[in-house]
């Protein structure tokens, strides 16, 4: 009975040491939420922006030649087309990779561009932060994306990330950047472009681009850290029943013991 107690004090000690490191998670997760919910918001905002000149200008006849509108003719599944694949840099965080990597699968053929150390690790690249990915660093990738779509490198670009739907839901999904497509329902504004419009959608893509990178960037690190919280909401919650049982079955066999002593005793003095 001796064995057993001391085997259910060692389980509770771990169980308690795990209860605090994801205590500690936690609370690293929720100081970066706001933050990264921010910085998130921001980027949208921006992006939006660029998307609303962006439509405009490929409505204009004298765009229609632009090399950023051709259209793609290989399968979406092919070595043509490239895909920036953004994960964490860490794990812990519910199903937030799995997903990436369960969507990914649909996409065997494509060039991966890998940006976080789970993706690096799984496709043997260069580590390259998820975290610590800045606008500058979006912009160095952005030329050299633009330079080989004109140069029909390949035929089209998409990103893999994750959409914030709230604390508890993110979802994985892929947005079509390149080639430019035009929306059939959508009306010109009358907004005026100087000098021409060709000139300024030339201008206007890299810079669209770059923003479509930044932002998904931004809310794939806003829908990580928010399903670590998730995750160690749920770790810390289970770790407290597991403890609670075992202290329960602890006590019993300690009672256990004590009245099994008791007894020996009592039928000891009585011989």
């Amino acid at each position: 009975m001796g064995a057993d107690t001391k085997k259910l004090r060692i389980r509770i000690k771990s169980v308690d040491s795990s209860l605090h490191l994801t205590k500690a998670m936690g609370l690293v997760a929720s100081s970066k939420i706001r933050r990264a919910n921010e910085e998130m918001f921001k980027t949208k905002e921006f992006l939006n922006a660029l998307e609303t000149m962006v439509k405009e200008l490929v409505l204009a006849p004298e765009c229609s030649k632009s090399p950023y509108l051709r259209s793609a003719e290989t399968d979406i599944n092919s070595d043509r087309t490239r895909l920036i694949v953004i994960a964490g840099d860490r794990g812990l965080a519910g199903g937030y990779n799995a997903n990436i990597f369960r969507l990914l699968r649909e996409y065997d053929k494509c060039s991966i561009i890998p940006l976080g150390r789970r993706i690096c690790d799984r496709t043997d690249s260069d580590f390259v932060s998820s975290e610590t990915f800045s606008y500058r660093d979006a912009r160095e990738l952005t030329d050299e994306l633009c330079k080989g779509f004109v140069n029909e490198e390949f035929d089209r670009l998409g990103i893999v990330c994750t959409r914030y739907v709230n604390m508890m839901t993110q979802i994985a999904e892929v947005r079509w950047i390149l080639p430019l497509t035009r929306d059939t329902e959508a009306h010109k504004t009358g907004m005026i472009f100087e000098p021409d419009e060709p000139t300024v959608l030339n201008h206007a893509v890299p810079e669209y681009v770059t923003g479509a990178i930044t932002e998904a960037v931004r809310e794939s690190f806003a829908s990580e850290v928010a399903a670590r919280r998730m995750a160690m909401d749920s770790a810390e919650k289970n770790a407290q029943a597991m403890i609670d049982d075992l202290e329960l079955q602890y006590n019993r066999a300690r009672q256990s013991a004590i009245t099994q002593e008791i007894t020996e005793i009592v039928a000891g003095s009585g011989k």
